[in-house]
């Protein structure tokens, strides 16, 4: 992973330092060569997370690098995400908020969105949790949301993806319940796939019971953003 980092901070400088050097963009505005300095080394760095991602749309953040646009839409895109990202973070403290390519990834874990021992309804915890979300989700109504149900390693691993699979649409109704399109969402059971911690202890099997949710530029934001990037 650090080799990984490394490289998207090399491949970052390089691209920013050849794009400033362009004749045709010196009399730019700052706003301009920023969006276009993104989207240049969005690019490069897109091409990096694919390559070492291997998963495509498996995973909440192979579907978001797996729908990149690319170019000064993509810059766009990548300004309004940013935006959403930091709404996300203030609505919802605990939750962990990540900025993946042009969309974000978002991951909440039992302190945030937990369900009923071995069960897919929701607390009353989690909804409330989620009732955070929705103002955020509304405003920027011009997104496609994948949600992914994990579960740890306890159990049958046919009813660990079984599991999963009802966790996220659990959470896929209960949004929807709540007034959001149901056209904006996808659903997906990955089990006990994809560990973030160790589920040999209670703690790393607690971290790996988690919803994550991958959040990209529906038809109408891409096209709204190919405009502006004229």
């Amino acid at each position: 992973m650090k080799k990984i980092k490394l490289s998207l901070v090399a491949f970052t400088v390089l691209a920013t330092s050849v794009f400033t050097g362009c004749d045709s963009v010196k009399n730019a505005s700052n706003e301009q060569k920023g969006v276009a300095i993104g989207a240049a080394a969005g690019a490069v760095i897109g091409g990096i997370l694919g390559n070492n991602l291997g998963k495509g749309g498996n995973t909440a953040a192979g579907a978001i690098i797996g729908g990149a646009v690319g170019g000064l839409a993509g810059g766009v895109i990548g300004n309004k995400m940013d935006k959403q990202a930091q709404q996300i973070e203030e609505a919802l403290p605990g939750a962990d908020v990540e900025r993946v390519g042009e969309g974000i990834q978002l991951v909440l874990g039992e302190n945030s969105v937990n369900f009923d021992t071995n069960k897919s309804t929701l607390t009353a915890k989690a909804k409330a949790n989620l009732d955070k979300l929705i103002p955020v989700f509304t405003e920027y109504a011009e997104t496609d949301i994948k949600i992914y149900g994990y579960t740890d390693s306890t159990g049958p691993a046919d009813f660990n993806l079984k599991l999963s699979e009802q966790r996220a649409a659990s959470v896929k109704s209960y949004l929807v319940g709540k007034g959001l399109k149901s056209s904006r969402f996808e659903i997906k059971g990955m089990g006990i796939a994809d560990p973030i911690a160790d589920n040999s202890t209670v703690e790393g099997r607690s971290k790996n019971r988690r919803v994550e949710f991958a959040i990209t530029a529906n038809e109408t934001m891409i096209k709204q953003a190919e405009e502006e990037a004229k």
